[in-house]
């Protein structure tokens, strides 16, 4: 292994990270510097500094993301419409390169010549944290131990960290992962990697199951300008709490569950449960006050566009020129997006119940089926006569030759 003195680790806490701190000074000798990036995972980080000491740790950096997450990464991703392989929003996804950044930032201020994460050789974290190091610093070195080391199992980790005396957070009955922040949580491993086999209700730790969810409705309303949320029932609040508000009403109408099975970027499927109650409340919101403000050319093509958008950030590319060229042309989409949407929360479900903005597109005078002065309806036959003439010129062809109508 090739010298290392100081090495910057993304630690969260959990079951990798925790044995990987004294796994780094067993095998590199090196000082370890524990960066603990608060994204949102709440009192999982009580007492975060003290265990991470326990472990090891040199020196333990507590960074607060959170904003940062959501105005950076989080409204740019919706505004773009990204939702990959039309389920998952992304969540974990998101994270990664604003966690990734600051590790390479505080490298810099600590003169950590490497850093590390605890990401397996098997799934896209490594992907995601990697590229943003090589973007940002390809001179810093990459340790990640899931791809060296000799433990193959989580049952061989949490042997390794009790033989040691490091407190682990999972057991060998109980050993799905989870990553959590202030926009969803994701549920792998154990249990779900049997996609046949459904999670138990005690699992999930965000939100009631439509079934236990509030009996009664709640309508709520969600502003926007220029396609950032804004407020919520007409109260302007910044973006934490907005997010954190949305999350609490769409957890009590137990909205926000999806069971994926997902093509990762390493090429194999994988099965993951996810929660994301105050994202699923926006991505439908955002999307409907779209469809009032974009003309359809436009609209149309962000929804090309928007996939390409989910591949970048579920692969890692975010710090990709081709993420930066696409997010100038969802500003420019989203310059209309301006408005309100009302909605209602019941089982699970989020129904739209109205939209308005002043910039609407939608003009009764022309939309009504009612008397109008303003769209002559006789211009439509001309209009479908154009439209449909190389349908009308390829049906003389097939009748001149013979062929009949088309398959």
């Amino acid at each position: 292994m090739s010298a290392v003195k100081k090495v910057v680790l993304a630690y969260s806490g959990g079951l990798d990270t925790s044995i990987i701190i004294p796994w780094l000074k067993e095998n590199y000798g090196c000082a370890v510097i524990a960066m603990v990036a608060d994204v949102g995972q709440g009192e999982e980080l009580d007492g975060i500094v003290e265990k991470a000491k326990k472990s090891g740790a040199d020196k333990v950096y507590v960074e607060d993301l959170k904003e940062e997450l959501i105005t950076e990464v989080i409204w740019p991703t919706l505004k773009a419409g990204a939702v990959y392989e039309g389920k998952y929003l992304l969540g974990t996804s998101m994270a990664r390169p604003v966690i990734a950044r600051r590790q390479v930032e505080i490298a810099h201020a600590e003169g950590a010549d490497a850093l590390a994460h605890g990401c397996t050789g098997k799934g896209n974290d490594q992907v995601r944290f990697e590229l943003t190091y090589k973007a940002l610093d390809p001179s810093l070195k990459i340790i990640a131990p899931w791809r060296v080391w000799n433990l193959r199992s989580r049952e061989e980790e949490i042997d390794y960290g009790q033989a040691r005396g490091i407190p682990v957070p999972v057991t060998k009955e109980k050993n799905y992962s989870m990553d959590r922040n202030i926009w969803h949580i994701s549920y792998e491993g154990g249990i779900l990697e049997d996609p046949w086999q459904a999670p138990a209700e005690e699992m999930f730790l965000i939100g009631k199951s439509p079934e236990l969810a509030a009996d009664e409705p709640e309508i709520v309303t969600v502003s926007f300008v220029k396609g950032v949320p804004t407020a919520l029932n007409g109260e302007e609040l910044p973006p934490v709490a907005l997010l954190q508000k949305l999350n609490e009403l769409g957890a009590r109408h137990g909205i926000g569950r999806v069971d994926l099975v997902e093509n990762r970027l390493v090429g194999m499927k994988s099965r993951g449960v996810y929660e994301t109650p105050g994202g699923t409340i926006l991505v439908v919101a955002h999307r409907e006050l779209e469809h009032l403000c974009i003309d359809r050319d436009t609209l149309h093509y962000k929804d090309v566009i928007a996939v390409r958008y989910a591949e970048l950030v579920y692969y890692g590319q975010w710090f990709s020129q081709l993420r930066r060229a696409l997010d100038a042309f969802v500003e420019e989409t989203q310059t209309w997006v301006t408005g309100d949407v009302r909605l209602k929360l019941y089982k699970g479900n989020t129904i739209i119940m109205g939209r308005r903005s002043p910039y609407s597109l939608y003009q009764h005078d022309l939309a009504t089926f009612g008397a109008d002065q303003v769209y002559r309806q006789a211009d439509a036959e001309g209009f479908i006569n154009l439209f449909g003439l190389p349908m009308t010129v390829e049906a003389a062809r097939r009748a001149k030759a013979g062929k009949g109508e088309p398959q």
